[in-house]
């Protein structure tokens, strides 16, 4: 590779930019998921000791070197522990349909098939959710996109049914055996319902939420879904995406958000 310019005894190539680039995007991407959490201190801990670690190794002192690189080589495997969580969602990150669309122009060769995707019964959702939210009847609706949510859906009640206001309504009908639970919706189907959810650890969530805003917020950290909440003492909607909740949505603006989010699914 040809050199593209010499500092002093250094040679730079096209390869070493490159490469500097990307580690730079890639530590950028991943501090800004893990800002604003406990994570980013040990983060910086961790990339202080491995820059002093490079330092000793350019001086040559071998003994202190050594060490550190045993404490880096043996902390590589700590850190998949300790991050599991962030890295699971800086690795969901890279493979959203928003990030592919956002970067599509720089990366040609990567593409993404939402397109192809069954149109989404958008109103059908909407109208269910404003009828629940009149007569205050509890629900929690979750709307799969790339993630399906297999690891959930398999701890409901397979339905695999068409999407209506009126099931929705029923399912969550408090006399109804399969309202406990979430619903998951796939590939506009009603996939299954009863299903169980993590519920979230996010110490910033108010301490008043229930556990079926909880577990909005948990299945939109792990995933890519989108996750609709209608509280059973208020009739007040909720959405929960990426791990942030948007509290007291009126229903007109359900449909807006969802046509927005699924432009590219609408019946």
């Amino acid at each position: 590779m040809i050199e593209l310019f010499t500092i002093a005894f250094l040679g730079i190539r096209f390869l070493d930019v490159l490469d500097i680039l990307l580690v730079a995007f890639l530590l950028f991407e991943l501090y800004n998921i893990l800002k604003g959490t406990v994570a980013i201190n040990i983060f910086i801990g961790i990339l202080a000791i491995f820059l002093i670690w490079k330092i000793v190794d350019a001086l040559e002192m071998e003994l202190l070197s050594q060490i550190l690189g045993a404490f880096i080589s043996v902390g590589f495997i700590a850190l998949i522990v300790v991050f599991q969580p962030e890295i699971r969602k800086f690795l969901l990150f890279l493979g959203t349909p928003k990030f592919i669309q956002k970067y599509n122009r720089h990366f040609l060769f990567w593409k993404t098939h939402s397109s192809e995707l069954p149109e989404l019964n958008v109103d059908g959702i909407t109208l269910a959710c404003q009828k629940m939210a009149d007569s205050k009847t509890g629900a929690l609706i979750v709307i799969a996109r790339l993630n399906e949510l297999q690891q959930y859906t398999e701890t409901g009640d397979i339905l695999d049914a068409k999407i209506s206001n009126l099931l929705l309504e029923n399912i969550f009908f408090k006399n109804s055996p399969l309202h406990d639970g979430a619903v998951i919706i796939l590939e506009n189907r009603i996939k299954a319902a009863r299903c169980i959810l993590p519920v979230s650890s996010n110490k910033k969530l108010p301490d008043n939420l229930g556990l079926r805003h909880r577990a909005a917020v948990g299945v939109s950290e792990q995933s890519d879904s989108i996750a609709i909440v209608v509280s059973e003492q208020t009739g007040k909607i909720s959405l929960a995406k990426a791990g942030i909740l948007i509290p007291n949505i009126e229903p007109s603006k359900i449909k807006t958000f969802l046509e927005k989010e699924f432009e590219n699914q609408l019946a």
